[in-house]
């Protein structure tokens, strides 16, 4: 696979001509916000002088704004959007492995992420930018996902809540597991310390046995369950526990994996989509071009990173 510098080469080389065509179109579209917020805006505060001896209404004309204007945006990047993941995006991808395919308005399948048994079961899921293909031998697939609870209060009022926003990752193991093995964030044991944080470990209710590993990083940073103890740990070898530390530290977000059947499914919680276009930054700037490269670039690292093409496992 292409180094992470192999690829920003060919972000700014190879596809400048387009970037340089869309970071026009980019500040175009800008101004064609700017416009249309003042627009939106002048309308209603005219709206609001008509309205002040009626806070009802202002409410309701507040809400109508935020609508409106969230409905104008999204009307006015969306050509921008495509054209931008149509021929960066792609290209990108394509340079990396042509075993690879992309599709910008599809996501993972809503089965493979409940799968994993590493969230709640949702009620709502969405996303987009699937990629899926082989890799050094290895099928991957991922995609931004937003996974979405639904609330109902006492006056029958619906309202939703995030589970999990942002990418998910599904690869082939090379080894058939019998049991679910789970690894989640470790925020019960970060936030109220080892002896309470452990209890809440060991009573969480709503999963398998606690399983305790033997490396005191790899429990600083995460909690193990699974209803299998020896098959659990022979999952989780020094080696791999290592790779796992490795990659939330390059992530910088909050990991989650699991290992069901003969795969291995891995949620980087980045609480936003991670392939939308620039819209108020120049898409020739550093930082913004290594987001996507750097995006990419881990997530089909996986398999080098994690030696997920390499058969390391025998039987039990």
């Amino acid at each position: 696979m292409k180094s992470k510098s192999e690829l920003t080469d060919f972000y700014y080389k190879t596809l400048f001509p387009t970037l340089s065509k869309l970071e026009e179109k980019r500040k175009h579209l800008l101004y064609r916000i700017f416009v249309v917020g003042v627009l939106l805006s002048l309308v209603f505060i005219i709206l609001s002088s008509f309205l002040l001896q009626k806070p009802d209404f202002i409410v309701f004309a507040i809400f109508v704004y935020i609508a409106i204007g969230s409905f104008l945006y999204k009307l006015l990047v969306k050509d921008y959007t495509l054209e931008f993941k149509q021929n960066i995006i792609k290209p990108l991808i394509e340079t990396i492995s042509q075993e690879l395919s992309y599709n910008c308005h599809h996501h993972i399948n809503e089965h493979l992420f409940k799968r994993s048994d590493l969230f709640a079961k949702p009620d709502r899921i969405s996303g987009n930018d699937y990629v899926s293909g082989i890799v050094k031998g290895t099928k991957i697939e991922f995609s931004d996902i937003h996974a979405e609870a639904r609330h109902k209060d006492s006056k029958n009022k619906e309202s939703w809540s995030t589970l999990f926003r942002g990418l998910f990752i599904v690869a082939e193991f090379n080894k058939n597991f019998n049991s679910k093995t789970l690894v989640l964030p470790d925020s019960a044991q970060s936030t109220f310390g080892n002896l309470i944080g452990g209890w809440l470990q060991s009573n969480n209710f709503a999963r398998d046995e606690l399983v305790r590993m033997d490396d005191n990083e790899f429990e600083r940073e995460f909690v193990v369950y699974s209803k299998d103890q020896i098959e659990a740990r022979y999952i989780l070898s020094h080696s791999l526990m290592k790779k796992l530390l490795g990659l939330k530290k390059k992530s910088k977000h909050p990991l989650y994996v699991s290992f069901v059947g003969n795969h291995i499914h891995i949620a980087i919680d980045y609480k936003k989509d991670l392939f939308e276009p620039s819209i108020f930054y120049s898409l020739l700037d550093y930082n913004i071009a290594m987001e996507y490269v750097g995006t990419l670039h881990l997530a089909l690292g996986i398999i080098d990173e994690l030696k997920l093409n390499e058969k390391i496992w025998s039987k039990l």
